[in-house]
């Protein structure tokens, strides 16, 4: 298993060409943030692209999404939901009954506006557009993801009746809204890291980033699929993303259990990136969760050599320097692989038990313990340089993504 681990390892974190200049030259350090505050938009779309796969979890997920919200203080209302096929009546929700027999219903989901389809999303951004608001905006979509072969920087989410959007065509909708209007988004389909590229013009890397304050949380990398679409009903056995980082970010999981709290600086209230943070911990999965900083900083490791350096540090040093939730990562990895902190990542690797590495789950967590030291290391690189571009795009993601759902 160590010896299928280490290829795994290698193709996930080595296997990209990372380049960003482009992007550093194009940010803008006096964009309005994603902090706190007083209003907040939602918009929820979710579901299959057909009934043979919209799964009854994703439905659950639009249900503990309005749960999460009124955890929060907020009124189920205050989200509109598109949901597959809408309100036709439909029976388009795939669930297995008992027996274990496959069965279809219609869906059951409150405050359902419509399909989620791509009219209704172009619709929706036109409106918002219209409002000229500055309320941070925060989009939830748990459905299916389409993995472009040819540009994994550029593949979709499935919309109802097998339609596909890219991520440079949901970025253009993006561009619609107003320029000071922040973005938050949470993706759990598959591929969905790819859409970390929305920060950039056109979605697109090679074009920089735009200027405006974009920031998202992705289940996985832009090259692997994701768990959790399930046909199964009992929500006790779910293992998701999504699941976790509501958890995180309210305290409570999707059977009404309470949670440890996600609070790691210690502040007061919970922010996105302490949410992404618990869900990295929380489920055991295949999962690589990232963030548009995490995928940003990844961008910035320009050759193998000095991936190995960075693994090649004592663990201990860079949990120091590491924010409070960055520090949890870190930690929680490395107490569940028995890591010595005084040593490296790849020293450790060379000497740990291999009865610790049985299944991919256990590999992907190996891997999401490289990735954090990873962002950490390479984080403080950027901030001890004298790029001031490089600086400015770097702390305009991080304090988006250290926004929070603002109570009403």
């Amino acid at each position: 298993m160590m010896q299928r681990f280490i290829p795994v390892f290698l193709a996930t974190i080595t296997g990209i060409t990372f380049t960003d200049s482009q992007a550093i030259s194009q940010s803008n350090s006096s964009s309005k943030t994603c902090q706190r505050s007083t209003a907040q938009n939602f918009l929820v779309f979710g579901g299959g692209g057909a009934p043979s796969y919209n799964e009854i979890a994703l439905e659950k997920n639009m249900l503990y999404f309005q749960r999460s919200l009124k955890q929060l203080g907020f009124s189920a209302s205050d989200a509109p939901i598109y949901f597959a096929n809408g309100t036709t009546g439909e029976k388009t929700v795939r669930y297995l009954d008992e027996k274990g027999d496959e069965q279809f219903k219609a869906p059951n989901v409150p405050n359902v506006q419509g399909a989620s389809n791509i009219p209704n999303l172009q619709n929706w951004m036109a409106q918002a557009a219209k409002e000229k608001t500055t309320t941070p905006l925060f989009f939830y979509f748990s459905g299916h993801g389409g993995h472009n072969h040819i540009n994994e920087d550029n593949s979709s989410m499935w919309m109802w009746r097998d339609r596909e959007l890219s991520v440079q065509n949901f970025t253009t909708m993006l561009d619609r809204l107003p320029q000071n209007k922040p973005f938050v988004t949470m993706m759990s389909q598959c591929y969905s890291g790819s859409f970390a590229n929305l920060i950039y013009n056109g979605g697109d890397p090679n074009k920089g980033v735009a200027l405006r304050t974009r920031c998202g949380f992705f289940a996985t990398i832009k090259s692997q699929p994701s768990v959790g679409c399930t046909a199964e009903v009992n929500e006790a056995d779910y293992r998701d993303y999504s699941s976790s980082f509501f958890a995180g970010l309210t305290g409570r999981d999707r059977i009404g259990r309470k949670v440890a709290s996600a609070d790691y600086n210690k502040d007061g209230r919970i922010s996105y990136a302490e949410a992404h943070a618990y869900a990295k911990i929380d489920k055991f999965t295949t999962d690589l969760p990232v963030s548009t900083s995490e995928v940003w900083l990844q961008r910035q490791v320009s050759n193998p050599t000095m991936q190995e350096q960075i693994l090649g540090q004592p663990i201990a040093p860079l949990a120091k320097i590491a924010r409070p939730e960055q520090r949890f990562v870190i930690e929680s990895l490395s107490r569940q692989f028995k890591f010595d902190p005084t040593r490296s990542f790849s020293g450790n690797l060379r000497s740990m038990n291999s009865d610790l590495i049985k299944t991919a789950e256990d590999e992907a967590y190996l891997v999401r313990l490289s990735m954090e030291l990873t962002n950490v290391a390479v984080e403080r690189r950027v901030k001890s340089s004298k790029n001031t571009q490089a600086i400015q795009t770097l702390d305009r993601l991080v304090r988006c993504e250290a926004g929070s759902w603002g109570k009403p």
